[in-house]
């Protein structure tokens, strides 16, 4: 299968496009495309983020007192306008990040299906994870992007329930909960899982359980670390 047509594939004719995926494991042409969509989201996003997190650190009077005004100052200064870079760290960074997480998911997605299948391999496992990220990096980094331009804010720009509930505040466990369930996210595991039929040679229902537990278990790291963080730094 061509490039184009596993890219509209992913979105318009799944079932056929991870099964050629699964008998023929390719992925890094679209890998390039998946980073460029985290890069671009993270260079159109930072400006907002960085304002974000300068508002909320502001608010911070526990923080104010724990390191004292001139180095609290001096910490806003840094966050508000970091040196050049701290922000192409920032972009390698997230390109690293995209390619751990693809690795150790799909590490993670093996061992649950080897244990109810003789089939399956991290090529394959792989291979569909990075397409299946065509509609999260791609397609959902786009809609965040033009959310983020256009109410100019990072926090308030997320594709999850979360955007329903604005008052929430970004350094709540409320607001951190409902931003695991992205909308995006839920479509893409929903995808995966047709992938996983053919790789692990499973039935749907079992796919979708192995697909959306490991959504879950991934949930609920980024909502402890999230916690852990806030517990320390806020």
């Amino acid at each position: 299968m061509s490039f184009f047509g596993r890219v509209t594939g992913t979105f318009f004719s799944p079932d056929a496009t991870f099964k050629a995926l699964a008998e023929k494991p390719v992925w890094l042409d679209v890998i390039l495309i998946v980073l460029m969509g985290v890069l671009l989201f993270s260079y159109f996003s930072a400006p907002y983020l960085q304002k974000d997190q300068v508002q909320i650190l502001e608010d911070n009077t526990k923080l104010r007192d724990r390191y004292g005004d001139e180095q609290f100052e001096q910490m806003l200064e840094l966050r508000g306008n970091p040196p050049p870079w701290q922000t192409y760290l920032g972009y390698t960074m997230a390109g690293l990040g995209l390619l751990a997480g693809l690795l150790i998911s799909s590490l993670v997605i093996l061992v649950l299906g080897r244990m109810g299948s003789t089939e399956g391999r991290f090529g394959q496992i792989f291979a569909a994870l990075v397409h299946a990220d065509l509609i999260d990096k791609v397609l959902g980094n786009g809609v965040r992007t033009f959310l983020v331009l256009s109410k100019k804010s990072f926090f308030q720009a997320m594709t999850s329930p979360a955007m329903f509930f604005p008052q929430l505040e970004p350094t709540s466990v409320a607001y951190t909960l409902l931003n695991q369930f992205d909308f995006f996210q839920l479509w893409m595991f929903g995808i995966l899982a047709l992938g996983l039929t053919h790789i692990f040679k499973i039935e749907l229902r079992r796919a979708l359980f192995i697909s959306y537990f490991f959504w879950f278990l991934k949930s609920l790291l980024n909502l402890g670390i999230s916690i852990l963080v806030m517990q320390v730094y806020l």
